[in-house]
């Protein structure tokens, strides 16, 4: 009978592929009026993103099971955190997707037109709708699927900053005047923000860990292999396309690919990238899809959420749990149906990176209590997670407070459930 679990490579593209995503095809103009700046955070970032990679490779190697960080924080630091942050780290996946579906019916407006409000909405729900389906046929076919989409973005995405290459001029890089006034912590902090949302989903290859062969070994691996060659591929897309741009019309573009594409090469190539961007988003939409039933399906497993998340369909795909992540995500369709693709994206990506560190933060914390716990001699294990610590801190800290409070509301939606059914649950365990 063929093997039904996930493999290194299957990992890898689930790795490469929940990262690299909408960021990708708006970072240069945002990074733009940063000039050189942007390059140095995205550096940062990417050191700081590789820290987490194996801060996750580390805790996922000890503890191989279904669900991702509150499975680390459970084993660490107890029930009532891990609830907290499993149930955040759920409920904020779905906000990323979110962004992840606009983007990519955002991005088929050359090809369909200008449509209205209603019709996107349409194809917003259809696509998740499709990608639902897929992965109620189980994480092997899902897996499947990924590794092919994987195929798909990088051949687009390395071929044109590859042609542009010999276009690159060092001028382009150029600061704007409302940028130059900011301090150092505050162009490096924004930049930071900025680039770091690329690197979301870093940690999504922990999620459904026991559908993975030898899980103590591939994920760690995959992790660690994946999150490096996404930083390479976005140090190498942004020095690209930022290089063959003067930074001035590089920041007003609503699509700097496609007009790179058309500034470079003339003609229509403004359809191609389109049509590699909606691939790209689906790749993503795909492993997110995926680890949000996973995530469930953990959390039902240690008793996090009632049992009926544990129910699966005859492909072992955890039914339930990945129609309610589904349908969980539709409401915030709905709610960002009537803003311009600029405001969605912006208000998505400000409150998911900030709630996300706070999950990375506390789950880099509960590697070095296991450090300290288990008196580990070793400098490089220390060091990882220290930097882990210190760059998810300096963004947070660094974070405007009304984006803090956003972010924060996620986490307190999770008192009503852990007041009227999971301490109530947990009571009756330990009564019986």
């Amino acid at each position: 009978m063929r093997n039904q679990k996930m493999g290194f490579w299957a990992i890898v593209a689930l790795v490469t592929g929940s990262q690299i995503g909408s960021s990708v095809f708006m970072l240069p103009a945002n990074a733009a009026p940063f000039g050189l700046w942007s390059l140095l955070g995205l550096l940062i970032a990417s050191l700081g993103a590789m820290s987490l990679a194996l801060v996750f490779a580390s805790l996922c190697a000890r503890y191989p099971e279904t669900g991702g960080p509150h499975v680390y924080v459970k084993h660490v630091l107890g029930g009532k955190l891990a609830f907290f942050t499993g149930w955040t780290y759920w409920l904020i996946s779905w906000i990323s997707t979110t962004a992840v579906i606009i983007t990519c019916i955002g991005y088929l407006t050359p090809l369909i037109g200008e449509q209205s409000t209603e019709l996107y909405l349409f194809l917003q729900i259809a696509l998740l709708a499709v990608i639902t389906l897929l992965n109620l046929n189980g994480v092997y076919a899902a897996g499947s699927v990924e590794i092919f989409l994987t195929i798909l973005k990088f051949v687009p995405l390395f071929i044109l900053p590859l042609l542009v290459l010999p276009f690159f001029d060092i001028n382009n890089f150029s600061i704007a005047p409302y940028i130059q006034k900011l301090s150092t912590s505050d162009k490096l902090s924004q930049t930071i923000m900025l680039t770091m949302w690329g690197f979301i989903g870093l940690e999504l290859a922990t999620t459904p860990a026991s559908s993975v062969d030898n899980p103590r070994k591939t994920i760690p691996k995959a992790i660690a292999v994946g999150t490096l060659l996404v930083a390479i591929f976005y140090l190498f897309n942004c020095l690209a396309i930022m290089g063959a741009v003067p930074g001035i019309e590089l920041a007003a573009s609503a699509a700097p690919y496609a007009d790179v594409a058309r500034l470079t090469f003339g003609g229509n190539w403004h359809i191609v990238i389109s049509l590699a961007a909606a691939v790209v988003c689906i790749g993503t939409l795909n492993a997110w899809v995926l680890s949000s039933g996973q995530v469930a399906l953990g959390l039902a497993e240690d008793g996090f959420l009632p049992n009926y998340f544990k129910k699966k369909n005859k492909k072992d795909a955890p039914v339930l749990a990945i129609l309610i992540s589904a349908i969980g995500i539709v409401p915030f369709l709905l709610m960002t149906a009537q803003e311009d693709f600029a405001s969605q994206m912006r208000m998505i990506v400000d409150i998911s990176v900030t709630a996300f560190l706070f999950v990375y933060l506390i789950c880099s914390w509960a590697y070095l209590v296991i450090l300290y716990r288990s008196k580990d001699r070793n400098f490089i294990s220390w060091v990882i997670a220290l930097v882990a610590i210190i760059f998810c801190a300096f963004v947070i800290i660094r974070t405007p407070i009304t984006t803090l409070l956003t972010a924060l509301t996620f986490t307190l939606t999770g008192v009503p459930i852990y007041f009227l059914w999971f301490r109530k649950d947990e009571n009756n365990k330990k009564k019986s």
